[in-house]
């Protein structure tokens, strides 16, 4: 029979041997066996016989009921050290027969604490304090399962960074349905909201990477799970999380639009509006926080809802009725450019659901958005609806027009603050960052509204220049490869429909980037000319091998430009792969016509070009072989 004035030591006593998992030591345990017994013998003689605690005196004895009764504060005491210690301890088992030898420990501790104080604690209190360490290891075990998840999910993008293998994306999706899986079982437990939120974030977090790579199809059900878990504990009803149900509420819309869905985009971007204002009545009664604080959660949240609404509503509301045979009356696009603002069906529709030049220039960069859609792979938008295309063009003058009422000095050139545009927007400031202004002359080089790229590219690269922050240098360089791309895309020199800025003059872009890279002069020299395709190249060379790794331009515009590039020198070499005997013919065919001295020269002067230029181009990819080495992943390299 054990003793009943055994010592009982704390579990964080944790003193490990060789590296060994912790010692657990004993609690005051009754581990004799009991003799021989009758099976008619009563329930009570064998407590009697296994717990010797029933003869200590119970937990009145020592006073009331409260945080200084010694018997209840030793309690307390001992569970608290357990738990800590099996929360310290747990990673140090590592392998299956350490983990089992863990729990074992544990499970013995912590019953043998049950063991010991259950005789003499009142029924209620031993009951309550039964369920609240149950919650806690539920709550550890809900932890540790997120915890793993995540850790598999960081393995998953060390091996594979852009998840390109078919294999990584599948477990990607296992790890979210484990976690929704998880949330599920915690989510009836309003206590538990905690765990829940986490798992949003988590979700989101991996969601994201599946739409950048254009799997919004498989990241949309995760999403509208993660905010329909928010909405469904009272908790994560507060306007403490409001920005960010609002960011899920983005996501499933943006998941939406992805997948040409975009009529349950909106309607979801509508439903999420309503769930905003039924929230901001609850603030009003309560008014609890103060009304300067919410009135900043709750304009952010609306303009973002807003904005997905005018995605799809600017152009829904202008497709021809089918059903309806009047033709419409179109406006001139290139005379309504000199009127004033409103001058368009866009414009007043921006007037009407935004109230600040921030707000509306984002929902312009939005309706212009396609993320299925890369910014090299220029055009207009692919419909036969004229309606839809008078859409895009007004779209693009709203946006000159906000660009230049905001953003243009008195000196005529453009100005930006420091401030981003989202902080822009809930101040209702009327006036555009420069990120923005980025975006949209990206976007006008993709819809080849050629003097529209050109002036603001222009404008902005010289403000650019003036700045020593890592991501003005990217969005600078970014922009010098789109104007050194812009020959040769735009062949035949078209202008597009959009005027250009204010005090423009036609040719300054490409001054502007035949300056960077003026070092490069000696290849044009020995060349005798240049050419778009060489001035390019040199760009490319320029921007990325001179530059430090944090102003590194857009990896998507590098990659494209490479293949733009690649595809140029495989038709160079092709043209320059001729036998001997063929140039000798052709030499001899062409020798009795005088300009054979010319020809000769120039098929030499080529034949340098394209040896200079596939010398550069072979330095950039060894470059970019270090740098973006998920170019070495696609079949055409």
């Amino acid at each position: 029979m054990a003793a009943q004035g055994a010592p009982s030591s704390s579990p964080s006593d944790d003193s490990t041997a060789s590296g060994s998992l912790a010692e657990l030591p004993p609690t005051a345990t009754a581990t004799s066996r009991s003799p021989p017994e009758s099976k008619g013998s009563s329930r009570s003689s064998l407590l009697q016989w296994t717990c010797p605690e029933d003869s200590l005196p119970l937990a009145v004895f020592y006073g009331p009921l409260d945080a200084k009764n010694p018997l209840l504060a030793s309690c307390e005491k001992e569970i608290r050290e357990l738990l800590g210690f099996m929360r310290k301890k747990k990673a140090l088992a590592t392998t299956e027969e350490e983990k089992h030898e863990f729990r074992r420990r544990c499970a013995t501790s912590l019953f043998n604490i049950w063991t010991k104080y259950a005789p003499r604690l009142p029924a209620d209190y031993y009951n309550e304090k039964l369920l609240k360490v149950g919650d806690s290891l539920c709550q550890m075990k809900f932890h540790a399962l997120s915890g793993k998840n995540m850790c598999n999910y960081q393995l998953v993008c060390d091996s594979d960074e852009n998840l390109q293998n078919k294999e990584s994306v599948v477990q990607c999706l296992h790890i979210l349905s484990s976690l929704r899986l998880i949330m599920q079982v915690a989510l009836p437990q309003e206590h538990l909201c905690w765990i829940i939120f986490n798992g949003t974030i988590y979700i989101y977090t991996i969601c994201r990477k599946l739409m950048v790579i254009g799997q919004s199809s498989k990241a949309l059900e995760y999403l509208l799970w993660a905010s329909m878990c928010m909405e469904s504990l009272v908790p994560l009803l507060s306007l403490r999380y409001l920005t960010w149900r609002t960011t899920l509420y983005t996501a499933v819309c943006q998941c939406c639009y992805d997948c040409q869905a975009g009529i349950h985009g909106e309607a979801f971007a509508r439903r999420a509006l309503a769930k905003i204002d039924e929230l901001r009545q609850l603030e009003l009664m309560s008014s609890s926080k103060s009304q300067e604080e919410s009135r900043r959660y709750f304009r952010e949240a609306t303009i973002k809802m807003a904005v997905m609404i005018f995605k799809r509503g600017v152009f829904e509301s202008r497709r021809k009725n089918k059903a309806v045979f009047r033709p419409k009356i179109r406006i001139n696009l290139r005379e309504v450019q000199t009127l004033s603002w409103p001058r368009t069906v866009t414009e007043r529709l921006l007037d009407e659901m935004f109230d600040s030049t921030a707000s509306r220039f984002l929902a312009v960069l939005e309706a212009l958005s396609d993320s299925n859609r890369r910014i090299l792979q220029t055009g207009p938008i692919v419909t036969d609806e004229v309606e839809i295309h008078d859409v895009v063009s007004e779209l693009f003058m709203a946006g000159r027009e906000l660009l230049i009422m905001s953003n243009i000095g008195a000196d005529g050139m453009l100005d930006f603050p420091k401030t981003s545009l989202l902080e822009l927007m809930i101040e209702r400031k009327n006036v555009i960052s420069v990120d923005a202004a980025v975006k949209f002359i990206k976007l006008a080089f993709t819809y080849e509204e050629w003097s529209l790229f050109e002036s603001s590219a222009a404008h902005i690269i010289y403000f650019l220049q003036r700045q020593d922050d890592p991501e003005s240098k990217k969005a600078e360089k970014d922009l010098t490869l789109l104007i050194a791309m812009e020959p040769l895309i735009n062949v035949k020199r078209n202008k597009g429909l959009i005027f250009p800025l204010e005090n423009y003059k036609e040719g300054q872009s490409v001054q502007i980037y035949l300056k960077k890279i003026a070092v490069h002069d000696t290849c044009l020299k020995n060349c005798g000319y240049s050419e778009d395709i060489f001035h390019l190249a040199a760009t490319l060379y320029f921007c990325v091998c001179t530059a430090p790794q944090d102003v590194q331009p857009d990896k998507e515009i590098v990659v494209d430009t490479i293949m733009f590039l690649w595809q140029k020198c495989k038709l160079g070499i092709q043209r320059l792969n001729i036998s001997r005997n063929d140039y000798v013919k052709f030499t001899q065919k062409i020798s009795t016509n005088k300009v054979f001295l010319f020809c000769h020269t120039h098929f030499k002067s080529n034949f340098f070009l394209f040896f200079t230029w596939l010398m550069t181009f072979i330095c950039i990819y060894t470059y970019i072989k270090k740098i973006f080495f998920v170019v070495l992943s696609d079949p055409l390299f």
